[in-house]
């Protein structure tokens, strides 16, 4: 996919605000412009999974005590579930859209929900961000689970994986009760997911299932 200058040398300046090489920030760039210009949610073979029950996942995790654990898409059956992929850790995008939904943790338990975040990065990427302080670029202790995707299985599943740099998209899913996807939103590396806007589509969704709010 060509470049314009002008998409050239906005890669360039985004390189030099993350700490990114030029060259690995065009990758990103391009692979932005694709999700835009695709946004159709399949897994890759043309078989649309919105509507269907969710990928079946199970992942490395890290406990709120920094242990190492694994966690599966079984353990949230009867719950909902918002799945989030972010590209990579040490990232300061990242590190803000993470810490702002383990923050809301209490306002997504009132809605019967769980929050996961997923990356490709290992479990030893996510234990030494765990580590950092967010004064220091880091994430600090967190008790939402962090998945690592290593095999890029997870990703490619939910059809948020850029495979020209093996970096997920800023994928956001909300998994029902009976664990059928319902709502699927990908953007691009750049754009990320309001809090507030995924609490909103988990209201709707209890909303439209009967759920009785208590919030």
């Amino acid at each position: 996919m060509a470049m314009d200058l002008g998409t050239a040398v906005w890669a360039k300046r985004k390189a030099l605000a993350d700490g990114l090489s030029a060259q690995d920030s065009v990758k990103r760039t391009r692979c932005s412009t694709a999700a835009v210009e695709d946004s159709s949610s399949n897994n890759g073979n043309g078989i649309r999974i919105f509507g269907r029950y969710a990928p079946h996942f199970r992942a490395p995790t890290l406990l709120p005590n920094g242990m190492p654990s694994s966690v599966s898409l079984d353990d949230f059956k009867g719950k909902y579930l918002v799945i989030l992929f972010y590209p990579s850790a040490f990232t300061l995008a990242s590190c803000i859209e993470i810490t702002g939904f383990n923050d809301s943790l209490e306002q997504f338990n009132a809605l019967d929900c769980s929050v996961v975040v997923c990356s490709t990065d290992s479990e030893y990427a996510h234990y030494h961000w765990q580590r950092k302080e967010r004064s220091e670029g880091g994430v600090g202790r967190l008790w939402l689970p962090m998945l690592s995707d290593r095999t890029r299985s997870i990703s490619r599943s939910y059809n948020v994986l850029c495979e020209e740099t093996g970096l997920a998209f800023r994928g956001l899913f909300v998994v029902d009760k009976l664990q059928r996807l319902r709502v699927s939103r990908v953007n691009s590396l750049l754009a990320d997911r309001p809090v507030d806007e995924a609490l909103r589509l988990v209201v709707e969704l209890r909303t439209a299932d009967g759920e009785d709010l208590v919030m």
